[in-house]
């Protein structure tokens, strides 16, 4: 069987779907909470259920393989020991136990890695490569302190998994984001303010030479991001630190003219000021260099922005409690 953790997460719900889709037995670590959450395990069949603090019940199932998607992903997040402890520390256990047992091992990195861009986002991996990247937030610094903990345990010699995989995730949107809350994509949040009869708010630009709306982000359909799990963990020769976006930077003011494209309105947009804990701290252009992976073998076409953004659409509308909060 396979273990997820981070199962019930949004990128992670939909890599388990896809896995009992097609006949896997998967264990989930992850904690459903009060809300909607299971909503997103709905028509999986799951081997097992863990919260994180079992993570050594779940192991001792012996899984063939590990995919780590859990973490503190909020880029907003002020607890460095909580962060470390669940973004570093327990990445770096999963890692020493599949090295020791010779599991495979995927795990998520994340674009909040290379902190504002000014070093580009070449997926570089090792140390001195990375060594160049400032992440912007805590999120980023921890997913960046162990991606360059494994480059250094790599350098040394040190016992790694036959299979080692690190994803840098860019934009991720789609189906079963809803318990993200602030987190959750744009896709997500404009589609809400449009069904509430409101414009579509976006942030306001304060950079000069840059338009309002015109901030760009790499923008990845989530079931590209699946895809390509399913691909490394069908392809165990496949080992590194990889970017997983689609390749392209687009708008946000794209963004909005493919949801309200896909609603079969006219556009209504409303832009704002930047929050005041996002100041700074803000990236203006993401757009993930795909060659690595291209090189590796991994020949998927991304799913154009327009296209994406309609299916998420048409998914929403036949899942309506996604019209809540977190």
């Amino acid at each position: 069987m396979i273990l997820v953790t981070g199962g019930a997460g949004f990128i992670g719900s939909n890599l388990v779907q896809a896995l009992s889709t097609r006949g896997e037995e998967v264990v989930v670590l992850d904690r459903l909470g009060e809300g909607e959450k299971w909503r997103n395990l709905e028509g999986c069949v799951l081997a097992g259920l863990w919260p994180p603090e079992a993570l050594d019940a779940a192991l001792a199932m012996a899984p063939r393989a590990v995919v780590h998607l859990g973490a503190i992903s909020a880029t907003t997040a002020t607890d460095g020991d909580a962060v470390a402890a669940d973004n570093l520390m327990l990445s770096l256990r999963l890692w020493e136990w599949c090295a020791a047992r010779q599991v495979p091992l995927i795990y998520a990195s994340s674009a909040a890695t290379y902190g504002d861009g000014a070093e580009g986002f070449d997926d570089v991996q090792d140390a001195a490569g990375l060594a160049r990247f400032r992440p912007l937030n805590l999120y980023g610094w921890s997913k960046h302190a162990f991606d360059r903990r494994v480059a250094q345990i790599l350098a040394l010699g040190r016992p790694a998994p036959p299979q080692w995989v690190g994803l840098k995730f860019f934009n991720v949107y789609g189906p079963r984001e809803a318990h993200k809350g602030r987190m959750a994509s744009v896709v997500l949040h404009k589609w809400r303010e449009v069904m509430a009869g409101q414009p579509a708010r976006l942030f306001a630009s304060d950079r000069p030479g840059i338009p309002d709306g015109g901030q760009m982000r790499d923008f990845v359909w989530v079931g590209d991001a699946v895809a390509a799990m399913l691909w490394l963990l069908d392809t165990p020769r496949v080992s590194g630190l990889f970017n997983l976006g689609s390749g392209r930077a687009r708008s946000f003011a794209d963004l909005a003219g493919a949801l309200f494209a896909a609603l079969g309105r006219a556009p209504d947009i409303q832009y704002v000021p930047m929050p005041a804990d996002l100041a700074g701290k803000y990236q203006y252009f993401t757009e993930a260099p795909m060659a690595r992976l291209r090189q590796a073998g991994f020949a998927a076409p991304a799913t154009p922005l327009e296209q994406g953004v309609a299916e998420y659409v048409a998914w929403l509308g036949e899942n309506p409690w996604n019209l809540g909060g977190s």
